[in-house]
């Protein structure tokens, strides 16, 4: 296993991670190559959740990233886990899985109840995600429901909590 700290990001990290998602997204194969800009964007929403935006260091090197934020399903508050970024060279060594699951983590702790992310169907089961139609969340357009995942953070967190999910304005969904 790699050597990483994981941290929470802070303001001077914030030009490594600009370019950092950008290198991760340039060879991505499902991209708008928009996803830098959008973190910079959700950075200044009322979506932002300082403790939930991570970075994976290797030395002095940013090599991760993630991020969530908050959204909504009627009145509950949730998570959305997007981006999660690994510099392309450090990929397929747990990075990205040492961040979602430190991210989940915190979360717990904030006391958020589930995570929603339109994602690659066979990379985030592997940490707990299942179709989120199995929790009776509806993405707000049409995707095939083995992309759009989510995941309970405690045991029953998301029961009760049902309808379609409202992105934070800044994704432009």
């Amino acid at each position: 296993m790699i050597n990483i700290k994981i941290r929470q990001e802070r303001l001077e990290d914030y030009k490594g991670v600009y370019n950092l998602i950008e290198k991760t997204f340039k060879e991505a194969e499902h991209t708008d190559g928009n996803e830098q800009n959008l973190v910079e964007s959700l950075r200044k929403s009322d979506a932002f959740v300082p403790e939930l935006s991570l970075v994976a260091e290797m030395g002095k090197e940013l090599v991760g990233h993630i991020l969530f934020t908050e959204a909504k399903i009627g009145k509950n508050t949730v998570l959305v886990l997007a981006p999660v970024s690994v510099l392309p060279k450090y990929q397929k060594n747990g990075i990205g899985g040492r961040l979602i699951e430190e991210g989940h983590r915190i979360a717990r702790e904030l006391g958020y109840p589930g995570v929603v992310l339109l994602g690659h169907p066979t990379y985030y089961p592997k940490f707990g995600y299942k179709s989120s139609i199995n929790y009776r969340i509806k993405a707000p357009f049409e995707v095939p429901e083995e992309y759009f995942m989510a995941i309970e953070l405690k045991d029953g967190s998301l029961k009760g909590i049902e309808g379609t999910l409202e992105f934070p304005k800044e994704f432009g969904i």
